[in-house]
């Protein structure tokens, strides 16, 4: 359970809905996180681009980046 009340999609503006619907698009819902960090739009945006950015990064294989991504969920105990 989150300190801070998430923000629900018929409080939220269009710029939030529109993430919203992305996300769960592609996880099948919207995660806790983007909506405790919707209160913040400009934040919310800054997380997008960075996770978009990391996720377009061909450094590192696909299939490695997934298993640290695994391992470090793992970790600290993050459901996904």
């Amino acid at each position: 359970m989150a300190r801070i009340k998430p923000v629900e999609a018929h409080e939220a503006g269009w710029f939030v809905r529109l993430v919203y619907a992305l996300t769960k698009r592609k996880l099948g819902r919207v995660v806790l996180p983007v909506k405790v960090t919707a209160h913040h739009p400009r934040l919310l945006r800054a997380m997008g681009e960075m996770e978009q950015g990391q996720m377009a990064a061909r450094s590192v294989d696909a299939a490695l980046k997934s298993l640290a991504s695994l391992k470090a969920a793992m970790l600290i105990g993050c459901p996904f």
